[in-house]
């Protein structure tokens, strides 16, 4: 049986479908680090943690913020089931800008009453916000 040349990328969250496009690679956040993905790649169920996702069709790439949830990997499709995902261009920085604030004051107080790990994950899930916006700005800029 031949490779398959391309790969089918889907990825839904519980509130709407994300992407539904044909790539050529893929990049996902997984429990144990970043994960390449290319036409013909082994049968596979991963963990996602926060990061960028990113996807290529050609010479033009595609990022995206994910923060938990699956990708299950086939040859010839990715699947991933995200509990939160964004296209880099949905992104508010300046909302993205405040939320990293307030996790980052949350995380040098010393007060009793906070969840260290949940600021922990929320002042990662907006740099990851903030990491994908500015892709799009260094793409117009001619960087990559």
């Amino acid at each position: 049986m031949p490779l398959p040349s391309h790969l089918t990328i889907e990825i839904v969250t519980p509130d709407r479908a994300i992407v539904h496009e044909t790539v050529d690679e893929a990049r996902l956040p997984g429990a144990e680090g970043y994960l390449g993905v290319l036409p013909g790649h082994t049968p596979l169920l991963v963990t996602l943690q926060v990061g960028e996702i990113w996807f290529r069709r050609g010479s033009e790439k595609t990022w995206l913020h994910a923060a938990f949830g699956f990708a299950e990997i086939l040859p010839d499709r990715i699947r991933i089931l995200a509990r939160t995902a964004e296209r880099a261009d949905e992104i508010d920085l300046e909302r993205a800008e405040a939320a990293a604030s307030r996790a980052r004051e949350r995380l040098a107080t010393t007060s009793g009453d906070v969840d260290f790990e949940r600021a922990r994950i929320a002042l990662l899930k907006s740099l990851s916000r903030l990491q994908v916006a500015r892709r799009i700005g260094m793409r117009a800029a001619g960087k990559r």
